[in-house]
């Protein structure tokens, strides 16, 4: 009886080690808590760097749900056991009793189990590592329409321009095209083909509803910063407006410097590396500020005083060119009612371009339904594309962790949608604001408008709710046709707790694994070779639909993105969230 006694209590210490130390979280090092940041690095679509370090942070990399000290465990775990069974062989040469042999017996036994969960891991982990791979290769961007014109597009009088596209507070954008040039600008003007003159072609109001042989296309946009204060050197101007080119491509700025290894002066802003769902800069240029259309009546104050006397811009600005998308998100949702599916792979669209924001150490600080771009695939489902990067902090001295030493210090725009951490701080000599988690939260607030409901970080009255005092309980719930797991997710994106929050990676994954997953992952029967099994299966599914059909491009363009950004840790992670969340009493949520 002793003896069975014994091996229990050397079971059930093996039992509590195992589950210390392995997928259940711990209040201390969770899901929730705040993410220990690697080293920044950027890295094009499929790459899995860690977030950018800030001050007085530390490199290193969450487990699943494991603290970090674990990593120390985990490799010494084959070395414990074989000191313990040294120890067990040597009290049994000195007699020690069969009590003191059980216990060391059951020890053993239990930190096997440990090593063996852990070898489970390696090779899940190993199995992640090789999808991603594959993914990050098949994962390519579309090819830049102006790649065939490499040493084109960085003058404008190189561009058709039409109508007024928008305008915001610091820029109007127009619809342009570049115009099929034979053999070069400089032939093309001797035939004729461009009109004469120092400034762009510019196509008149109403020309384009005149009958034509060929009616004109405009697949670019151009946005035309507002120059009030920069002045009018080129240099100037791209240091003040530097933070527009932060999504510029490799060749975007080749015309002003002319090499295209351009290389920025080192502590200035970053290069977001490409995205599918982030804007890119084709080019980026200075050029005299041409009258355009509808510019004395849309934003007559901030043209230079040759074109308007009580203008008070200067005479040259920045010029950027981009793709021309059919129109924005908030213009999107005025006119549809998406599904309670599609408006749920329009959210992830966007946590899938915060999180590749967090890991380039980038964050946009003015998320809104006017700064993300969207358009149709053949069925009629919306890509979305985050835009607008003039208020980012992209700065690689600081990283995501921006010194808050006093007012003066620029914390973004959009106040409205500014999260509690930012909108809450105070300054002072050691204040930092942490944006780690600063454009998830705005994605949730995001995601009422996308399921049909009113922003409630909007408006005024009791509905109204303000980022620095909002309470979790005063949030309106989602509709009843809204899936379950979605509505816990955007709930726990705006929680005020920053570190209670889940990454944008993991609710990404809490996304994907409820639209594809199902419950084929769930925690509480999780054997580690049946989700290995269901993501090779999701790879050759994904890969055949990505060859064969055009149908549900959307769809198979967000498999490819999650398989491409595949992580072990985080995808058990938003695996043990949902499992919370469907155990959980209805009425808790």
């Amino acid at each position: 009886m002793a003896v069975r006694q014994a091996l229990g209590r050397g079971l059930q210490l093996g039992r509590a080690l195992l589950l210390r130390f392995t997928a259940k979280p711990g209040p201390a090092y969770g899901w929730g808590r705040p993410e220990r940041p690697g080293p920044a690095a950027g890295r094009g679509c499929g790459d899995r760097p860690g977030p950018a370090a800030g001050p007085g942070t530390e490199p290193g990399k969450l487990g699943l749900g494991l603290p970090g000290r674990y990593r120390f465990f985990r490799q010494s775990v084959a070395g414990l056991a074989e000191r313990l069974q040294r120890q067990f062989v040597v009290r049994a040469r000195g007699g020690a009793g069969p009590c003191g042999r059980a216990v060391f017996l059951a020890f053993g036994l239990g930190l096997g189990l440990i090593e063996e969960k852990q070898a489970e891991g390696r090779r899940a982990a190993s199995a992640c590592e090789e999808i991603q791979a594959i993914f990050t290769q098949k994962n390519k961007l579309l090819p830049d329409p102006l790649d065939t014109r490499r040493w084109q597009g960085f003058r404008l009088e190189e561009y058709l321009i039409g109508q007024s596209i928008g305008k915001g507070c610091s820029a109007a954008v127009y619809e342009a095209t570049m115009p099929v040039l034979p053999r070069g600008l400089e032939e093309a003007e001797r035939l004729g083909q461009l009109l004469p003159g120092k400034g762009p072609d510019i196509l008149p109001r109403g020309e384009e509803e005149a009958p034509a042989p060929r009616a004109p296309a405009f697949p670019l946009a151009i946005k035309m910063m507002w120059n009030i204060s920069a002045g009018s050197s080129s240099e100037a101007i791209f240091s003040t407006m530097s933070q527009e080119l932060v999504p510029a491509s490799r060749v975007a700025l080749a015309g002003e410097y002319g090499a295209i290894s351009h290389r920025r002066p080192k502590g200035g802003p970053k290069q977001l590396a490409p995205h599918p769902n982030i804007i890119r800069v084709f080019r980026a240029f200075t050029s005299t500020v041409p009258l355009l259309p509808g510019a004395l009546v849309d934003y007559p104050d901030v043209l230079p005083p040759r074109l308007h006397p009580e203008g008070l811009g200067h005479g040259r600005t920045l010029f950027l060119v981009m793709k021309n998308y059919p129109c924005t998100l908030r213009q999107y949702l005025r006119g549809n009612s998406p599904s309670p599916r599609l408006a749920t792979l329009m959210t992830l669209q966007l946590l899938e371009g915060v999180d590749h924001l967090v890991q380039q150490g980038v964050s946009h600080r003015d998320l809104k339904s006017d700064n993300i771009l969207v358009e149709l695939d053949a069925d009629g489902c919306p890509w979305l594309v985050i835009t607008d990067f003039g208020c980012c902090l992209a700065d690689e001295r600081v990283g995501l962790q921006l010194p808050f030493t006093s007012w003066y210090v620029d914390r973004g725009g959009n106040g409205c949608l500014m999260a509690p951490e930012v909108s809450t701080a105070c300054p002072g000599p050691r204040a930092v604001i942490d944006y780690s988690k600063a454009d998830t939260w705005a994605v949730g607030a995001l995601a009422y408008e996308i399921f049909g409901l009113p922003n409630p970080f909007y408006g005024q009255g009791r509905a109204h709710l303000e980022s620095r005092s909002y309470q979790e309980a005063q949030l309106p719930a989602l509709p009843e046709r809204v899936p379950r797991d979605v509505r816990c997710l955007v709930r726990s994106l705006l929680q005020r707790e920053a570190y209670k929050r889940p990454s944008a990676r993991v609710a990404a994954n809490v996304l994907h694994l409820s639209l594809w997953g199902e419950h084929t992952l769930a925690p509480k029967n999780l054997k580690l070779d049946k989700m290995i099994s269901w993501l090779l299966q999701q790879s050759a599914a994904t890969l055949l639909a990505n060859r064969l059909t055009e149908k549900n491009c959307v769809e198979t363009k967000m498999k490819m993105l999650f398989l491409a950004n595949l992580e072990y840790e985080a995808l058990s992670q938003a695996a043990l969230l949902l499992d919370s969340w469907r155990a959980a009493p209805r009425q808790l949520l």
